[in-house]
């Protein structure tokens, strides 16, 4: 390996080491026993090892376009993160996004196989307290150096914590883990009660949490909800990795709204002539040979649909490598968002890619939006994305692999890759095509409200829906139900998240953008000679990366 290659190397592994919570994400084993540091002191260490390696990697000879290329990806993550950590943004808590969360769901991506792997469990239930105890000397750090937190984003969590520890009316979620032992086939009554014992104790840790952040924690929290332009600025370029003119890109929004909602209406003529985005939304969801009933049906049909799309598109459209072509469909565990979510393959692949659905308590699913999800989610968008990069590993660092990119290139790619399964035939079904529309209307939606409640813009004076009115969560949470299409609980789920990681749900569209645009002039450079299914490859293998420098080398393709 080269100098940077090493050095990516070692910044895995330090990190792992430093981060064991992480080390379970990215599939790294020997650590799946052991717990992060949340504190202050945690966070120290992690800005020290991102100095170290940022010096590192300035030192460091750049040997050919492999080696420029993964230097620049990893300085833009470390040195943009380093940025976060000076603004003291890291104390600030998400309703969603948050420690408690992360820690709740590593236990989702833990092996569970063998006796070994269950002992690593239990061995981690029993840090649970160690850990929350942890993250609660951070949110006490941002309550002395006065980050403020909003009282929407309090609430949210409280009701998250109490959900993962049975105190919302369904089972706990660590209860569940021993549940899942039990059906295991494994017999260790030492085991047992160990597992019994620190789900116990997490259950009621988790308890307390939501006690403590509704009880003390709300008390330092602050009315507004948006961040204002300046951190809103840094956080938009953390999670797109370019620099953003955010009053054009929120004109653009509505733009793009604007022309989505032009092509539904034209789709929703060919479904039922006549009526209205509503009306015809309406005969989706309630005409019964248009959905499945029961959970378990429904995860069967993900599924099925994801290994069709796989089988389908392979060696056609691309090129799909034997360990990628195994996904994973599951139902989420309750307590977190409504939204469908992606985890990636371990590092050996020895743990598959999975797609997260959360049913929110439905037990019917209409299916005309499902389709353009599971391609977002599955192939061609994040699992044949993310699992490329794990699978690159003679091409890629090991940065890159595990950690690189940015939201506004996976989320983009998973959104472009929706609009290319229309693109490519797979959505001829009107239905279907009107399900992909509304995605797009949803994430054009959100560069809107994003950005309009967080800088506390003005809704244009021409537009019917409160024009002249300046942003705040009321109208975004209106706005989301009037335009986006999506039921009321999944959007009021949605609009806290967005006022809890300010700039990432425009990554989606803009991170869409750039791929269009890129891929237009490529289109237009290489005249006849172009091809989608080479480009693809080329740009994908070139590795995940922030959008500025994407721009920057997909102009070379």
């Amino acid at each position: 390996m080269t100098a940077i290659y090493d050095i990516a190397s070692d910044y895995v592994e330090a990190i792992a080491a430093l981060d064991p919570i992480s080390a379970t994400r990215m599939g790294i084993p020997g650590y799946d026993a052991e717990m992060s540091d949340f504190s202050p002191e945690g966070v120290a260490a992690h800005s020290k090892l991102r100095r170290e390696t940022l010096a590192k990697l300035a030192a460091a000879p750049i040997e050919n376009d492999r080696d420029r290329i993964a230097k620049e990806a990893m300085e833009d993550v470390l040195s943009l993160r380093e940025e976060v950590v000076a603004a003291g943004d890291q104390y600030r808590l998400s309703g969603f996004r948050n420690a408690s969360t992360t820690l709740r769901m590593a236990f989702d991506l833990m092996p569970r196989a063998t006796e070994q792997d269950w002992a690593n469990i239990a061995a981690r239930l029993a840090l649970v307290p160690q850990g929350i105890a942890s993250y609660r000397l951070s949110l006490e750090e941002g309550i002395r150096t006065g980050v403020p937190t909003a009282r929407r984003q309090v609430a949210q969590a409280v009701k998250q914590s109490a959900t993962y520890g049975g105190a919302e009316g369904v089972p706990s979620f660590f209860q569940t883990l021993v549940e899942a032992f039990d059906a295991s086939g494994i017999h260790s009554a030492g085991l047992k009660a160990d597992l019994t014992a620190g789900a116990e104790a997490a259950s009621q840790t988790y308890v307390d949490f939501s006690r403590y952040l509704e009880e003390k924690f709300m008390d330092s929290a602050v009315e507004r909800d948006g961040v204002g332009r300046e951190l809103y600025q840094l956080s938009s370029r953390v999670y797109n990795g370019v620099e953003l003119d955010l009053e054009e890109t929120y004109q653009w929004g509505w733009d793009e709204l604007y022309r989505v909602e032009d092509e539904m209406r034209q789709t929703c003529a060919k479904i039922l002539p006549g009526a209205s985005i509503e009306e015809t939304k309406q005969f989706l969801e309630s005409d019964p040979a248009r959905a499945i009933d029961g959970v378990e049906e429904f995860r069967q049909w993900m599924q099925d649909t994801q290994d069709r799309t796989i089988a389908e598109m392979d060696g056609v459209h691309f090129d799909i490598p034997g360990p990628i072509k195994k996904i994973e469909a599951m139902i989420a565990p309750p307590g977190g968002g409504l939204a469908m979510y992606y985890t990636s393959p371990s590092e050996d692949f020895s743990r598959p890619g999975r797609t997260w659905y959360p049913t929110g308590g439905k037990t019917r699913f209409p299916l005309w939006g499902e389709v353009s999800i599971a391609c977002h989610e599955g192939v061609p968008g994040h699992h044949f994305e993310r699992a490329t990069a794990k699978y690159l590993a003679a091409e890629l660092s090991r940065f890159q692999r595990l950690m690189g990119g940015t939201s506004g290139y996976v989320e983009g790619w998973a959104l472009y890759a929706e609009r290319l399964m229309g693109e490519l035939g797979y959505l001829e079904n009107p239905d279907y095509y009107l399900g992909m529309l509304r995605a797009q209307a949803m994430r054009a939606v959100r560069v809107i409200v994003d950005i309009g409640m967080h800088l506390e813009l003005k809704i244009p004076a021409s537009e019917p829906f409160h024009g002249g009115e300046t942003w705040n969560a009321e109208l975004g949470q209106e706005f989301c139900l009037q335009r986006s299409q999506f039921p009321p609980d999944f959007m009021q789920s949605e609009v806290i998240r967005y006022l809890g990681t300010p700039g990432q749900a425009i990554s989606y569209k803009v991170g869409e953008r750039c791929w269009l645009e890129a891929r237009e002039n490529s289109k237009r450079k290489l005249g006849d000679a172009f091809s989608l299914k080479e480009w693809h490859r080329a740009a994908l293998d070139m590795g995940p990366m922030g959008l500025a420098q994407m721009q920057r080398e997909l102009a070379r393709l």
